[in-house]
Protein backbone atom coordinates (compact mmCIF):
# COMPACT_ATOMS: atom_id res chain seq x y z
CA UNK A 1 0.00 0.00 0.00
CA UNK A 2 2.73 2.46 0.90
CA UNK A 3 4.43 2.15 -2.48
CA UNK A 4 1.19 2.67 -4.38
CA UNK A 5 0.32 5.68 -2.22
CA UNK A 6 3.79 7.13 -2.81
CA UNK A 7 3.53 6.71 -6.58
CA UNK A 8 0.03 8.22 -6.60
CA UNK A 9 1.35 11.14 -4.57
CA UNK A 10 4.09 11.74 -7.11
CA UNK A 11 1.74 11.51 -10.08
CA UNK A 12 -1.02 13.68 -8.63
CA UNK A 13 1.07 16.30 -6.79
CA UNK A 14 -0.82 15.48 -3.58
CA UNK A 15 1.01 14.62 -0.37
CA UNK A 16 0.45 11.52 1.72
CA UNK A 17 -0.94 12.39 5.16
CA UNK A 18 1.84 12.65 7.73
CA UNK A 19 -0.24 11.15 10.57
CA UNK A 20 -0.94 7.94 8.68
CA UNK A 21 0.48 4.44 8.83
CA UNK A 22 -0.45 1.55 6.57
CA UNK A 23 0.26 -2.08 5.99
CA UNK A 24 -0.93 -4.49 3.35
CA UNK A 25 -0.33 -5.61 -0.17
CA UNK A 26 -2.12 -4.57 -3.34
CA UNK A 27 -2.95 -7.19 -5.98
CA UNK A 28 -2.55 -6.46 -9.68
CA UNK A 29 -6.33 -5.99 -9.80
CA UNK A 30 -6.23 -3.33 -7.06
CA UNK A 31 -7.48 -5.48 -4.17
CA UNK A 32 -5.96 -5.06 -0.70
CA UNK A 33 -4.74 -8.45 0.49
CA UNK A 34 -4.65 -9.61 4.13
CA UNK A 35 -1.38 -9.62 6.06
CA UNK A 36 -0.10 -11.20 9.24
CA UNK A 37 1.10 -9.47 12.38
CA UNK A 38 -1.68 -6.93 12.83
CA UNK A 39 -0.92 -6.75 16.55
CA UNK A 40 2.64 -5.65 15.78
CA UNK A 41 1.33 -3.05 13.35
CA UNK A 42 -0.46 -1.27 16.17
CA UNK A 43 2.91 0.17 17.12
CA UNK A 44 2.38 3.30 14.98
CA UNK A 45 0.50 4.65 18.00
CA UNK A 46 3.87 4.99 19.69
CA UNK A 47 5.11 6.98 16.70
CA UNK A 48 2.35 9.60 17.18
CA UNK A 49 0.31 8.34 14.24
CA UNK A 50 -3.42 8.72 14.71
CA UNK A 51 -4.72 6.78 11.72
CA UNK A 52 -3.80 3.38 10.24
CA UNK A 53 -5.01 1.76 7.03
CA UNK A 54 -5.38 -2.00 7.37
CA UNK A 55 -6.75 -4.64 4.99
CA UNK A 56 -10.49 -5.21 5.48
CA UNK A 57 -9.75 -8.96 5.39
CA UNK A 58 -7.89 -8.54 8.70
CA UNK A 59 -10.91 -7.33 10.69
CA UNK A 60 -10.90 -10.62 12.58
CA UNK A 61 -7.46 -9.69 13.97
CA UNK A 62 -8.68 -6.35 15.36
CA UNK A 63 -9.32 -7.83 18.80
CA UNK A 64 -5.63 -8.81 19.03
CA UNK A 65 -4.72 -5.13 19.28
CA UNK A 66 -4.69 -4.02 22.92
CA UNK A 67 -7.78 -1.98 23.87
CA UNK A 68 -5.62 0.92 25.05
CA UNK A 69 -4.21 1.24 21.54
CA UNK A 70 -7.54 0.60 19.74
CA UNK A 71 -9.19 3.43 21.66
CA UNK A 72 -6.59 5.99 20.58
CA UNK A 73 -6.14 4.86 16.99
CA UNK A 74 -8.45 5.38 14.03
CA UNK A 75 -8.44 2.28 11.83
CA UNK A 76 -9.50 2.61 8.20
CA UNK A 77 -10.40 -0.74 6.63
CA UNK A 78 -9.44 -0.90 2.95
CA UNK A 79 -10.79 -3.38 0.44
CA UNK A 80 -9.26 -1.88 -2.70
CA UNK A 81 -6.78 0.72 -3.87
CA UNK A 82 -9.47 3.39 -4.11
CA UNK A 83 -10.07 3.08 -0.35
CA UNK A 84 -6.34 3.46 0.30
CA UNK A 85 -5.88 6.51 -1.92
CA UNK A 86 -9.01 8.24 -0.61
CA UNK A 87 -7.59 8.01 2.90
CA UNK A 88 -3.88 8.41 2.22
CA UNK A 89 -3.75 11.37 -0.13
CA UNK A 90 -4.33 14.78 1.37
CA UNK A 91 -7.06 16.40 -0.72
CA UNK A 92 -6.05 19.93 0.23
CA UNK A 93 -2.37 19.60 -0.64
CA UNK A 94 -0.50 20.26 -3.80
CA UNK A 95 3.24 20.31 -4.11
CA UNK A 96 3.90 23.54 -5.98
CA UNK A 97 7.59 23.85 -5.17
CA UNK A 98 8.84 21.18 -7.53
CA UNK A 99 12.34 21.33 -8.93
CA UNK A 100 12.32 21.77 -12.70
CA UNK A 101 13.99 18.95 -14.58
Amino acid sequence: MALVASLASLLTDRTVRSDLGMTGEISLRGLVLPVGGIKKNASPRRAALRRVILPASNRRDYEDIPATVRNKLEVVWAENIEDVLATALDASSSTTNRVAA
